[in-house]
């Protein structure tokens, strides 16, 4: 059971914070620190980007859990503090000689920063992850809800008339359909949601230098990916993207828990739909032929529609619209950061809680694999 007040030793409240935290951590459990510092982008307070990554164990070993925090931006604060939980529960001080340990801390640190789920070219890093000397894939359907998921005012008529187009579209296209739209990945609309770019972005190409240096040589590896959002309050909802007769989806089942590998909630009576461009199959393709088991692990915070309505809101902001009323304008910018890192304290300690359990798991399941 975590301690009641020991949330705000893993929590941090800005993206400078969470980051010295975390280097802290690193520093104290005698693992190696690096920093990639952004090129070209600061935060809100002028102060430096960068993914910083806390590696343990030795050099050369062949198996490896790497787990990445801050993919969407915003979301970075749960898996800053899981990743310092890890480091602090002590479990790295005994690493198996053969075994190493990769945090990727702040993987998009512009979204982490400016508590926005996107890069700073509103491009969502879990699509981006995609062969763009290929045709990239379709969604016409996204073109078709884009004005009614992204109006262009939010006024109670606005949302209103949107929310009608809305449900005319599902009820000719159903519900599953609209899942899949929304939630796939597009690449033809560079303001809308889920919006894939049309370039690999600068945390795209500095994650493969990471893995070509921490995880060279590795044969065996261990992933996650933390998120919040989907899922019931508080409780983690596991998304494994493995084929589900592989040995791979057997080993998630035996590591994590059968029902939470195979679960099939999340999506509001809807399948889970189909992602394009994820930074799990990145890592997956620069690691071959090294078999790999691993999840997207979501905490769940709001219902589905609620989460949808807060990344609306998120993006409109972020086009420069504002309301005229400045109260208005601070609550939707706290929902925006609440609705993806709550601020109450038990909320917060299940994730510590959780995510512990979870990361201790992932590597008792790769040290006796």
């Amino acid at each position: 059971m975590v301690e009641r007040g020991c949330e705000a030793a893993y929590f941090g409240e800005t993206f400078a914070e969470s980051r010295a935290k975390f280097l802290l951590a690193v520093a104290q459990a005698g693992g190696v620190a690096t920093s990639y510092v952004h090129p070209d982008e600061v935060g809100p307070d002028g102060g430096t980007l960068s993914i910083d990554v806390g590696v343990f164990g030795a050099a050369g070993a062949r198996r490896a859990f790497m787990i990445l925090s801050g993919t969407h931006g915003g979301e970075g604060y749960a898996g800053s503090a899981a990743q310092i939980a890890f480091i602090r529960s002590g479990a790295l001080d005994t690493l198996a000689h053969d075994v190493r340990v990769v945090l990727v801390h702040g993987l998009n640190p512009y979204g982490f920063a400016h508590w926005t789920r996107t890069t700073e070219h509103n491009v969502d890093l879990n699509r981006n992850f995609m062969d763009f000397s290929q045709p990239l894939p379709r969604n016409p359907g996204y073109l078709e809800v884009h004005p009614f998921l992204c109006p262009d005012e939010w006024s109670e008529e606005a949302l209103a008339a949107a929310q009608r187009g809305m449900d005319k579209w599902i009820a000719e296209h159903g519900h599953q359909a609209w899942i899949q739209t929304i939630m796939k990945g597009q690449y033809e609309q560079p303001s809308g949601l889920n919006y894939g770019g049309d370039t690999r972005e600068w945390s795209n190409l500095t994650l493969e230098t990471i893995v070509g240096t921490s995880l060279a040589g590795v044969e065996k590896l261990a992933f996650i990916d933390w998120h919040t959002g989907l899922g019931d309050w508080g409780e983690p909802f596991f998304l494994c993207f493995s084929e589900k007769d592989s040995s791979a989806w057997a080993r998630a089942c035996d590591w994590w828990g059968r029902a939470r590998i195979e679960t099939t909630i999340g999506f509001a009576g809807a399948r889970r739909p189909t992602y394009n461009g994820l930074v799990l199959k990145g890592v997956e393709a620069w690691t071959a032929p090294a078999e790999m088991v691993g999840a997207v692990v979501e905490f769940g915070t709001l219902p589905l529609q609620q989460s949808l309505d807060q990344l609306r809101i998120d993006r409109w902001l972020k086009f420069g619209n504002t309301p005229d009323d400045p109260q208005r304008l601070a609550d939707m910018r706290r929902g925006t950061r609440d609705g993806f890192t709550p601020p109450d304290r038990e909320w917060r300690r299940r994730i510590i809680g959780h995510a512990g359990e979870i990361q201790l798991q992932g590597l008792e399941g790769l040290t006796a694999w």
